[in-house]
């Protein structure tokens, strides 16, 4: 396989990366070794905090977007949300960016459903806004407790915890946006889908992770 060079911004938050990449590797349709994507991921854990240092946040992703062009990467992924607040700067590298939310708003949609809730911080939840508003469908939101709630269990997932007790509180975050008129959900943060399955939510679950792995598969295998 020929194929393009991916270049990964990875490392917010580590684990949630990793995840991206084992779901790259299994959706690849690879016989053999040389058969996967060539990739080259910048896990960078020290990437300022998206929603405390955003202007630092931003300037840090574009270096690291411009040091994977340098390294040899032809196209660009980010698998986290929140980050893609600063895609301008990742794309100033002038390399194709695929853009996370804007695929995973076309896949829900795709369900046929046109009211979608969205798992996400706050800074992604604002993308998932636009990205449904621009293919016709409406963002279900989470309450302010619960928005809360959703990211008290988000940073449990940074410092390790993927117990039943995460997983029960994000089975709920779910059923909360299903009970608010919800007709599909959407895993818009990368920490989602280490807690939450689809067998777990009521109605169709758009796993962010997944959508971006696919997208990287078709622009580079």
């Amino acid at each position: 396989m020929g194929g393009k060079v991916l270049g990964v911004l990875g490392g917010m938050g580590p684990a949630a990366t990793l995840a991206f990449l084992e779901r790259l590797q299994a959706l690849t349709p690879a016989a053999t070794d040389q058969d996967h994507i060539h990739v080259i991921a910048d896990i960078n854990a020290k990437i300022p905090n998206r929603h405390e240092q955003p202007e630092a946040a931003g300037r840090t992703l574009g270096e690291m977007a411009a040091r994977l062009r340098q390294a040899g990467a032809q196209v660009l992924a980010m698998p986290c949300n929140t980050a893609h607040a600063h895609a301008g700067a990742v794309r100033a590298a002038g390399l194709p960016f695929i853009d996370m939310p804007v695929e995973t708003a076309r896949a829900a949609t795709a369900t046929g459903a046109r009211r979608i809730g969205v798992l996400a911080t706050p800074g992604g939840e604002a993308l998932y806004v636009q990205a449904l508003a621009a293919e016709g469908a409406e963002a279900v939101r989470l309450s302010e407790a619960d928005r809360a709630r959703f990211m008290a269990v988000v940073f449990g997932v940074k410092g390790g915890d993927t117990g039943p007790e995460q997983k029960a509180a994000m089975r709920d975050l779910a059923a909360a946006l299903v009970a608010a008129g919800a007709e599909g959900v959407i895993a818009g943060c990368t920490e989602v889908p280490l807690l939450l399955t689809a067998e777990a939510v009521a109605v169709p679950l758009t796993d962010s992770t997944e959508v971006l792995a696919r997208a990287c598969v078709a622009a580079c295998a």
